[in-house]
């Protein structure tokens, strides 16, 4: 495995895992971690079995495990941006102010309620001092990641890698639209055809492969979001179901398979002239 990159070095809350210095692509991995750092356990109202059962539910388990298979079964390696601490912590895919849709149920980059809408966080709780000192450093070191790629190879291709239950849970705001084994999570600027037809391709094969439902969108630094076409991006979610127990459980067979077809993706993307 490639020695991690001199970023994660900086603040544990995350690593950079270098990949091949050719390669466009970023795996980022934002939810996979369980981590709470005891000063942010401190701030949550919940018992330790229910915190237990709440991060069963959040976390995007084994997805760090889908893209260490895909990053060793590339041709290219890609890189990877690891979060190692929970989207308790902080949520460093959601936007840092009133843009952000998922306020309405408590969930903007500071977490107030839990997937079943019960209180998480006190309130009047002040989530300033966590998003100065872990949304803050995350988004710069991602911002850094991919100006780095843009550098070395003069484009940027972004996989968000995530994973969604089998039946929708309570803070879904579009939990009552399909749910196929993959879905694919676009952005109108962000996601060219030939991204998204080159996924299609790769998840073929397990059962079916559909489009920003029951979730849309993904993920682009803001300091590039809307502004710079050489950073592609596509949101994959995995359907838990098809490689893990659920909720929280151990990941099976599945994980090996959905990387080595996410390590298809990788490797068609950075063949691909122009991304």
């Amino acid at each position: 495995m490639p020695d991690p990159a001199s970023p994660s070095s900086a603040d544990p809350s995350f690593e950079l895992v270098a990949g091949a210095p050719d390669s466009p692509v970023l795996l980022h991995v934002p939810h996979s971690s369980r981590r709470l750092p005891a000063e942010v356990r401190a701030g949550i109202v919940l018992g330790d079995a229910e915190l237990e059962r709440e991060l069963d539910h959040i976390t995007d388990g084994h997805t760090d495990l889908v893209a260490d298979v895909a990053a060793a079964s590339a041709a290219t390696p890609p890189w990877r941006f690891v979060n190692r601490v929970s989207r308790l912590v902080v949520d460093p895919e959601r936007f840092p102010d009133e843009r952000e849709e998922m306020l309405a149920v408590g969930m903007g980059a500071v977490y107030t309620r839990t997937t079943h809408r019960a209180e998480l966080r006190p309130a009047g709780f002040d989530p300033a001092p966590l998003v100065e000192r872990y949304f803050a450093p995350y988004a710069e070191a991602m911002t850094r990641a991919v100006d780095e790629r843009l550098a070395a190879t003069g484009r940027a291709v972004i996989v968000d890698v995530h994973s969604y239950p089998t039946a929708a849970l309570p803070y879904e705001l579009h939990g009552d639209g399909s749910r196929p084994p993959v879905c694919l999570g676009t952005d109108s600027f962000h996601t060219p055809p030939a991204l998204l037809a080159a996924a299609r391709r790769a998840f073929a094969g397990f059962g079916g492969v559909g489009t920003d439902s029951p979730f849309a969108g993904t993920y682009v630094p803001l300091a590039h979001y809307g502004r710079d076409a050489r950073v592609s991006a596509l949101m994959v979610e995995l359907r838990r179901d098809l490689y893990m127990t659920e909720p929280g459980g151990p990941a099976g067979p599945g994980a090996r398979a959905l990387g080595v077809a996410l390590a298809a993706l990788v490797d068609a993307v950075t063949d691909a002239v122009g991304g």
